[in-house]
């Protein structure tokens, strides 16, 4: 069975190992059996019959009849050369970076280049772009036109004029944009951007880094809410670090112009003396908040010169400053109020109405018994009076919500806006305020609380009779203009309103 399974022939046996060697012998000599060469294909003979498909695969385009005997030594040095010439290239592409940067003029070691015939590496099947001259992923340059201003003749003529080759060109300028406008990624796509259409994104473009930079302007220069900007905070270091102030604690109260901080006082100095605890009114530098606000500086004859003169960043300064001429009278008066310290610029610091940091509460926040009640609106009352006869005052926004209630009275706050009577809309600022005390108190169960209008001849002196509201305020207005008349005609600060026997009000 052994002798049918095999194949007959002496094919057979030459090439398997298990069958009968054959009778002749073949003579050899010595040198012949040491030779190395003789070894070396004797074991290609059969590594050749035994992995015919791996010695196939391994031969490529390396092993040939000639160089059989060098075979792997050539393979080698051809995979180092590979290696060698790679990094060769990659060093000329750095210097050809380095060098060119980013002029338009540019030079090219191509021609020092290696040129790599074949690729031997089974890992580098992918397309290695860092190896290639065209990259995917940078815009390609369009082409220009010649100085001519056309390329090509006859009808293959092309003008710089053209409406792909413009397309091109602005699509490219698109890269010219803010970093932060966003252009998209044209990769592979040929864009072709219309005049009209790219001259649109420009202006686009334009406006927004401009809206940006105005942004930017507007918060480096202008007071946040619960925030200062650079200048204020700078104010407030020097504040500090001169001693008047020990430490800035924190934001108490926000309004709509101004932010007002809790701070411990310092030394006290020979003309100044600085009170445990102050509050520093810090108003802010936006000018949108005091765009209707004007009414109340531009006709105060006292401001009305240097209002027409000064910019709108320093008419904010103004308001500190007028709100510091008040709260002096009002001290001078005997009223309560803060006391001030110290102002700079658009930073008024004054006493603070509270203890231990906690401010005192509103008028319209606290609950009072009905005596204590009673016992604040005619203290309101004998304020009022003093404001409008002592200080030649009107408080001009007077309501529960400036009003503080501490150590069982009322104080007054917030009189940046204070005009005085001869203000061409004095009297009817005080009709406003008497308005809003006696809703007030009418409604905190004051049985005593007289009307706006009896409210209004009581604190002015004025004895104006009319039986309805339009008809006392017709009579307001026609004393206001009377005023102003006089003013103009004699050019003194001089109130004309006929009162019961009070003496007439100067400026001091």
């Amino acid at each position: 069975a052994a002798a049918a399974a095999r194949p007959p022939g002496p094919a057979w046996q030459s090439k398997c190992p298990w069958g009968a060697l054959s009778t002749t012998s073949i003579s050899c000599s010595l040198a012949d059996v040491m030779s190395e060469q003789l070894a070396k294909e004797l074991q290609l003979e059969e590594e050749n019959a035994a992995f015919p498909e791996v010695v196939a695969a391994a031969e490529g385009p390396f092993i040939t009849g000639e160089n059989i005997d060098t075979s792997s030594d050539l393979m080698l040095a051809q995979m180092l050369q590979m290696e060698f010439d790679r990094e060769y290239d990659a060093q000329l592409r750095r210097e050809e970076k380095k060098i060119n940067g980013d002029s338009k003029v540019s030079i090219s070691f191509e021609n020092y280049r290696k040129v790599h015939p074949y690729d031997s590496d089974s890992s580098e099947d992918e397309v290695d772009w860092q190896d290639t001259r065209h990259d995917p992923y940078r815009a390609d340059k369009p082409t220009t036109t010649p100085r001519r201003g056309f390329i090509g003749k006859g009808k293959d003529i092309t003008t710089k004029h053209d409406e792909v080759v413009c397309g091109r060109k602005n699509t490219a300028r698109m890269e010219n944009f803010a970093p932060e406008f966003q252009v998209g990624d044209g990769i592979g796509m040929d864009l072709k951007l219309s005049n009209q259409v790219f001259n649109a994104l420009k202006q686009h473009a334009y406006s927004e880094e401009r809206r940006s930079a105005r942004l930017h302007e507007k918060k480096e220069h202008s007071t946040a809410e619960k925030a200062v900007d650079p200048k204020t905070r700078l104010l407030l270091y020097k504040m500090v670090n001169s001693g008047m102030l020990e430490t800035i604690t924190g934001c108490i109260s926000t309004g709509k112009e101004s932010v007002v901080f809790h701070a411990y006082g310092g030394n006290a100095t020979e003309d100044k003396v600085i009170p445990p605890e102050c509050a520093i009114k810090v108003f802010k530098t936006t000018l949108n908040e005091f765009k209707n606000r004007d009414k109340y500086i531009k006709d105060d004859y006292r401001f009305k010169d240097r209002f027409s003169k000064l910019n709108p960043r320093k008419i904010i300064r103004m308001w500190a400053e007028k709100e510091m001429h008040n709260l002096t009278r009002m001290q001078n008066a005997g009223i309560p109020c803060p006391q001030v310290v110290i102002l700079k610029k658009h930073v008024l610091v004054m006493s603070f109405i509270g203890q231990d940091q906690v401010p005192a509460p509103k008028l319209k926040d606290v609950t009072l018994s009905s005596e204590d009640m009673k016992k604040a609106y005619y203290q309101i009352l004998n304020m009022m009076q003093q404001l409008y006869r002592e200080c030649n005052l009107v408080h001009a926004d007077l309501s529960e919500y400036n009003m503080l209630w501490h150590d069982g009275k009322v104080w007054l706050i917030d009189v940046s806006q204070s005009v005085e009577p001869t203000h061409p809309h004095g009297l009817e600022f005080l009709f406003r305020d008497c308005r809003n005390v006696s809703q007030f108190f009418q409604k905190g169960g004051v049985a005593e609380a007289l009307n706006e209008r009896e409210l209004f001849n009581a604190v002015s002196g004025l004895n104006i009779t009319a039986d309805n509201e339009v008809d006392f305020q017709a009579e307001i207005e026609a004393l206001e203009k009377m005023n102003e008349d006089h003013v103009q005609n004699h050019g003194k600060k001089l109130s004309t309103f006929s009162s019961d026997g009070d003496p007439p009000i100067y400026d001091e």
